[in-house]
């Protein structure tokens, strides 16, 4: 690969390091190769469960800054290539499928490319399997070997039979409204009489939740009985609510998930929220979540869990957020994938369920669900989803409040925004890197402003506040000048002020893209720089000082 080529892999790899499976280490002199063998079996295994093909480990990058910090590992070329035998000898049958070094700001970097696992087998190192536990290395659990073992497996879970229930196991309601979505689906293509006139086991038949004249897993999760979960077991057959904050609480709803889903919508808090725009008398109102959202989340929980995994469907609401979590790796690529509602699933990890959920309009079968997702959130001017594919579980989070005004602001005033850009706008917001070519594209149509790492949503921001007011906050930095005339001013006002005083005069004004340490080190700098000018002293002591002007000041 050419140098070109590897340092823009590179860039990539660092910029978008949360969605990739990369791992950066300095290395600055040298690295045990056995580690390197850990570090290998982790990525590897981690790829195979995250359907990835592959994952990276990088000399030569501090691991928590991103900084470039070059390395000295192996500088001897045949050295460092011979490190792909030492490797395969450690795991007893994988290595490395190439090892890059790039010359990036002077400094050499070391790109080790590390495959999946095969399918079905999960790599070793010194005959132990390793995975990740948040940033650190620990033994794969059961869990995660079985997952990987049961590649091999061919099997759809939710398609096998449950031979002793029939459908006096199901629940009457629950099939009595889903014959009548099923008619509201189709009514273009059966008529509505001949789907009413069908026996319950035509019907169940034509979502193809019977085989062989049996119930199928499918079947019993959508319409079966409360008491039916015992046909599932080991797996619990429950949807949870959990409430955090202030106040606590948590609800079980088990079957018939084609009705519980929805009691499950019920308990969480959908108020409604105002905003007004700052060009406008009349405020806007729309509810802190869209229900179609919600719904869309918590069907693509039932319909992608891995149910071997024996384990619940969680929705955690938080005063500001929702999260919803289900078991097992994102099935088929990664979210990026769907936002712009291009791409189509090949397949799906309980394809019996899948087409019945379709059939019933619960989940979108063209994989625009995510998409769908993506924009209401943006229509309402709401930060976009966030996913998080870690741990073997893919953890879902609807954002219920607004992160930035500036964000909200610019959607109301710019609404014909492509979604490209729009997902780059919410990562600045959430303070997130972007690739350099977005953010060059961004500055030339005026949407954002600052430098790296401190970028922003251009100028001058509207705050919304509660009761329908609207504050007016700056984004862009004043000059030292401009500050030090308004602290000058402000002590002269007061005859002599606080640190205190100056930081509650001086923190608005402000740039509301710096945290609140930097700009209290702003504000120190101020100080020193006005002291050592003779301008200002100091008439209280180093812990508790009070600043007034000097005499040749105040004259």
């Amino acid at each position: 690969m050419e140098q070109q080529k590897l340092r823009e892999l590179l860039s990539s790899l660092i910029t978008a390091w949360e969605s990739e499976l990369v791992e950066f280490k300095e290395a600055s002199n040298d690295y045990k190769t056995s580690e390197i063998a850990k570090y290998f079996s982790a990525l590897s295994n981690e790829a195979n469960i995250r359907g990835k093909e592959k994952a990276w480990l990088v000399f030569g990058v501090n691991d928590k800054t991103r900084k470039i910090t070059g390395t000295n590992f192996r500088r001897d070329h045949e050295q460092l290539q011979s490190l792909k035998g030492q490797i395969k000898q450690i795991t007893g049958s994988i290595s490395f499928m190439e090892i890059y070094e790039v010359e990036e700001e002077g400094k050499r970097v070391i790109l080790f490319e590390i495959p999946a696992a095969p399918c079905g087998i999960p790599v070793l190192a010194n005959g132990h399997a390793y995975s990740w536990a948040g940033e650190s290395l620990k033994a794969l659990d059961f869990a995660q070997l079985d997952t990987i073992r049961n590649q091999t497996l061919t099997e759809d879970w939710s398609a096998h039979v449950v031979p002793e229930a029939g459908v006096d196991d199901l629940d009457a309601s629950a099939l009595k409204k889903a014959r009548q979505d099923f008619i509201q689906k189709h009514k273009n293509r059966i008529a509505p009489e001949e789907i009413a006139s069908w026996p319950e086991e035509t019907f169940l038949s034509k979502l193809h939740l019977i085989n062989a004249g049996k119930l199928t897993r499918a079947a019993v999760l959508l319409f079966g009985k409360s008491e039916s979960w015992g046909f599932l077991s080991p797996h619990p057959a429950q949807l949870t609510w959990r409430l955090e904050g202030p106040e606590k609480a948590y609800e079980h709803f088990g079957l018939p998930f084609y009705l519980t889903s929805s009691e499950l919508y019920s308990r969480i808090r959908n108020i409604q929220l105002r905003i007004l725009p700052d060009d406008s008398l009349v405020s806007l109102e729309f509810s802190k979540y869209d229900k179609d959202v919600i719904m869309e989340a918590l069907h693509n929980c039932i319909i992608h869990q891995d149910y071997t995994l024996n384990s619940r469907v969680i929705v955690t609401e938080y005063l500001d957020r929702l999260e919803f979590l289900s078991a097992g790796y994102f099935f088929e690529g990664k979210p990026d994938d769907y936002i712009e509602g291009k791409q189509t699933p090949q397949r799906y990890r309980n394809p019996c369920l899948a087409n019945a959920m379709s059939q019933l309009n619960m989940i979108d079968s063209m994989g625009m669900g995510i998409a769908k997702m993506y924009q209401s959130q943006a229509k309402r001017y709401f930060p976009l989803p966030d996913y998080d594919l870690t741990h073997n579980q893919v953890k879902l989070t609807i954002h219920g409040k607004i992160v930035d005004p500036a964000y909200t602001r610019l959607l109301l005033q710019n609404t014909d925004l492509p979604i490209s850009d729009i997902l780059a706008l919410d990562r600045i917001q959430k303070r997130l890197p972007i690739p350099s070519e977005m953010i060059s594209h961004l500055r030339k149509k005026g949407l954002i402003e600052g430098r790296k790492p401190h970028l922003h949503i251009s100028v001058y921001v509207a705050q919304m506040v509660p009761g329908g007011t609207t504050q007016y906050y700056q984004v862009k930095e004043q000059g030292t000048a401009y500050y030090a005339d308004l602290l000058l001013r402000f002590i002269t006002e007061n005859n002599g002020v606080t640190r205190q005083d100056i930081e509650q005069e001086l923190f608005p004004q402000l740039s509301i893209s710096l945290s609140k340490k930097e700009k209290s080190h702003r504000v120190s700098n101020l100080i020193t720089s006005l002291r050592r000018r003779g301008l200002i002293d100091n008439l209280g002591t180093r812990s508790k000082p009070f600043w007034v002007l000097t005499n040749a000041e105040s004259k």
